[in-house]
């Protein structure tokens, strides 16, 4: 299984999840979830590229795109898209205080 084929999954659930927090209309305010993401990607870039730099982890070049930032393989990246999406989705929908504003409380 290739690492994109990993992400997929792992990134199909986190769309099930966004989505159900879109439809139940206690999405999470994306203006944070987006500033938040570019702070994430940015950290990750660093970090991963160090890590793989040091030799801590490694990567079968049979399984990756081929596609880098740095020496990180793109496919690195997903999991940081995923959690940055998933996590606040999920405190939206398990009704975490201040995490969306219910559509009622746009309005007024």
């Amino acid at each position: 299984m290739t690492y994109w084929a990993l992400n997929g999954i792992f990134l199909g659930v986190v769309v099930i999840v966004v989505g159900a927090a879109i439809a139940s209309r206690r999405a999470p305010k994306w203006t944070i979830v987006l500033g938040t993401l570019a702070i994430v990607l940015v950290m990750t870039a660093i970090f991963d590229n160090v890590m793989i730099g040091v030799g801590l982890v490694g990567y079968d070049s049979a399984l990756i795109s081929g596609a880098f930032i740095g020496i990180a393989p793109l496919e690195d990246f997903a999991y940081a898209v995923g959690a940055v999406l998933l996590l606040p989705s999920l405190w939206a929908l398990l009704g975490g205080s201040a995490a969306s504003v219910p559509a009622e409380k746009e309005r007024r």
